[in-house]
């Protein structure tokens, strides 16, 4: 056989063998290989039983889904599972690496499994908008039972070796370096075992308690998403009595509703997005980039001291500088103490912690920097304070050091000036907390070095960052696009909405929080003049009376102790107040009012960003919200979600409201065309 399966016979065991890099994908060549490959061990008396295993660094590890959306070819993946299962001779899969979607269906289609123990078998469809649709949600049941399938499935995440055997997910631990031959020991051995173990004969006991506690459970973490429900749906009917073929047609219905919706066709478009952002317009792929062995961050803060992190769970070593002792005492204190925090939830080892907290050099010391391969920035908003932080950068920096701020707002290219080496010099947006968040915007200077950026956005991977090219301009890509929705959101108020009328309306868009529960949350505070006699907005009427959030138990709404919000009358009060100062009547605002100036507005922003070219690509721009600010990932981020709305049905809302409109949204939408 040619072609990325392969066979080989080893006295009566036939090996089919896969080998199309990088995971295996099954891909149709692959389908028509291992349907190939298992017909040619049923012809051959002299094979007693069959091997599937793979080369390269990983078992199957699911369908390749550059096919979805394109007719399928055949044999499909439930015509090959099915031939698997239904052979009279056994079936063994030898996994290595991670068994994922189509790959775990494949093996469960098989009549024995054996793993090696650093293996993972899962079904992750769920992260797509998708469903197992190769009859996972059938077998895993009645394999495992219902409370595991639940799991699995509906949450996608996958489960160990150890726990896969637990739960007879899998038959047997092979050594992790003989997988191929503990395999074919265990073909022969179960050669003659009748009858075989099939999942489709087995029964699956319902088991409803446990669904009841699952959507429970897991309710937030649903809330909005169609695809879990599904999943959820296919194993109860896995366990509802229905014959094997029932449950398939119902599974195969489920997932085709899923596949042809908006909301897989958005999860999998960011996860396209994801991979299409690290790649820079206009740079060579194979470009030298600069060694980065050590990092300086300037600023022990919240920033800084997240920003570190990033670094020393890396294995890079940091060294941070603060100008008092007290305020580097602290920030070294939180580190530790967030490490802690994660040793004492298993996701850390103590010597984990250790290591990470000995590779912190802690200082007061400016000229500590001076070997560092990469200087990160982390005060605050302040041009002044930077320029000066940067121009004593650059007399004491070694030469090829790449000079980073983590501006949110301000001009790198003026950063960039106060130094005679403007092209080392970059912005790096973390988002707080810069620990947790996975989003880094990575600011092109008009000056920066082409090997500048390609070593930052690769460092970003290491750092485990989903990195996005921004140009400079006020708020870069992120920010720039909240502005004109919290300004809009501002206006809504005097026109006669409530905080909470337009925070629900957020929220059931599928955003975590509303603009005022976001104020709230980051302080009304901030970027406030500190004047309580200069009161010119409602904000500022709110900060004077000390109304700066949840620090304060109250901001756009009163709080009690436990920081669950409530509509303030004093609030009312105080918009009422600027509404008559200011001559407005105060009307109904429908919720389609509010996300036609808070969101329509956005996309206009996205493709005035597009238009100046601060964007590579319009899903940058989604990539950005999704990771960044919590755009909900079924909608598939601010600008994808412009085109499943339609382009012409968002530029009629802005021009009803008399909103300027981006000359690239409307030829867009003129042409009947789309942003991604």
């Amino acid at each position: 056989m040619t072609g990325p399966i392969t066979t080989e016979l080893h006295d009566d065991v036939l090996v089919i063998i896969s080998n199309n890099p990088p995971v295996n994908a099954l891909g149709a060549a692959v389908r028509q290989g291992l349907e190939a490959g298992v017909k040619e061990g049923l012809a051959n008396d002299a094979v007693k039983a069959m091997v599937i295993r793979c080369d390269g660094r990983t078992f199957f590890a699911g369908a390749d889904i550059t096919e979805f959306g394109r007719p399928m070819q055949e044999p499909g993946l439930p015509t090959v599972v099915d031939l698997i299962e239904l052979a009279d001779k056994p079936v063994v899969a030898a996994i290595h690496g991670t068994a994922l979607g189509g790959g775990c269906e494949v093996s469960l289609g098989c009549h024995y499994r054996i793993a090696v123990p650093s293996a993972k078998i899962g079904t992750p469809e769920v992260k797509l908008g998708l469903l197992p649709g190769a009859g996972g949600t059938q077998r895993i049941p009645r394999i495992a039972g219902v409370k595991l399938a639940l799991e699995m499935t509906a949450k996608g995440d996958p489960i160990s070796a150890k726990a896969a055997l637990a739960a007879g997910l899998i038959d047997r631990i092979a050594g992790e370096d003989s997988l191929v031959a503990d395999a074919i020991a265990f073909a022969r051995e179960v050669a003659t075992a009748r009858p075989l173990p099939r999942a489709r004969e087995k029964v699956a006991q319902a088991n409803p308690e446990a669904v009841a506690a699952f959507k429970k459970e897991n309710a937030k973490r649903f809330r909005g998403f169609d695809a879990p429900a599904a999943n959820i749906a296919c194993v109860e009917k896995a366990a509802d009595g229905s014959s094997f073929e029932d449950g398939i047609t119902f599974e195969r219905a489920e997932f085709m509703k899923l596949m042809m919706g908006v909301q897989s066709a958005a999860q999998r478009h960011i996860f396209f997005a994801e991979r299409q952002a690290a790649k820079i317009d206009g740079i060579a792929s194979d470009i030298a980039l600069r060694p980065i062995k050590k990092v300086g961050v300037i600023g022990a803060g919240t920033m800084g001291g997240g920003i570190s992190m990033n670094f020393l769970s890396a294995g890079i070593p940091v060294t941070i500088v603060e100008m008092a002792q007290e305020a580097l005492d602290r920030g070294t204190g939180v580190i530790r103490k967030n490490y802690e925090a994660s040793a004492a939830k298993g996701r850390l080892k103590p010597e984990q912690v250790e290591a990470a907290m000995g590779a912190l050099t802690p200082t007061l010391d400016f000229n500590s920097l001076a070997d560092c391969d990469l200087i990160i920035e982390a005060v605050y908003e302040n041009m002044d304070v930077k320029k000066e932080i940067f121009a004593k950068l650059d007399a004491i920096c070694k030469p090829g050091a790449i000079l980073a701020s983590n501006t949110s707002y301000l001009d790198v290219n003026e950063i960039a000036a106060s130094t005679n080496r403007p092209g080392d010099v970059l912005g790096m947006h973390f988002f707080s907390p810069a620990n947790v968040m996975k989003l880094l915007e990575v600011v092109r200077g008009e000056k920066t070095a082409d090997d500048v950026l390609a070593t930052v956005m690769a460092l970003s991977k290491t750092i485990k960052k989903v990195a996005v090219v921004a140009g400079v301009c006020d708020g870069f890509i992120g920010n720039r696009m909240l502005k004109p929705r919290q300004v809009e959101a501002m206006k809504l108020l005097m026109e006669g909405a409530t905080p909470e009328q337009i925070d629900r309306v957020h929220v059931e868009f599928g955003m975590p929080m509303g603009p005022f529960q976001m104020s709230d949350l980051a302080g009304v505070d901030i970027g406030w003049h500190r004047d309580p006699t200069r009161i010119e907005s409602i904000r500022d009427a709110l900060a004077a009376e000390g109304r700066w959030g949840q620090k304060t138990q109250k901001g756009f709404y009163d709080y009690d102790e436990k920081r669950n919000p409530s509509p303030s009358p004093r609030v009312a009060e105080i918009i009422e107040d600027f509404r008559s100062k200011s001559n407005m009547q105060k009307r109904e605002i429908s919720d389609a009012e509010i996300i036609e100036k808070t969101l329509y507005t956005m996309v206009n922003e996205g493709a005035l960003i597009l238009e100046e070219k601060m964007a590579q690509r319009a899903s940058d721009i989604d990539v950005v919200w999704i990771y960044g600010y919590g755009w909900p990932v079924y909608r598939g981020g601010p600008m994808f979600w412009a085109d499943s709305e339609g382009l012409k049905k968002i530029v009629a809302g802005l021009e009803k409201h008399g909103f300027a409109v981006s000359e690239l949204l409307k030829s867009k939408a003129e042409s009947n065309g789309r942003f991604n």
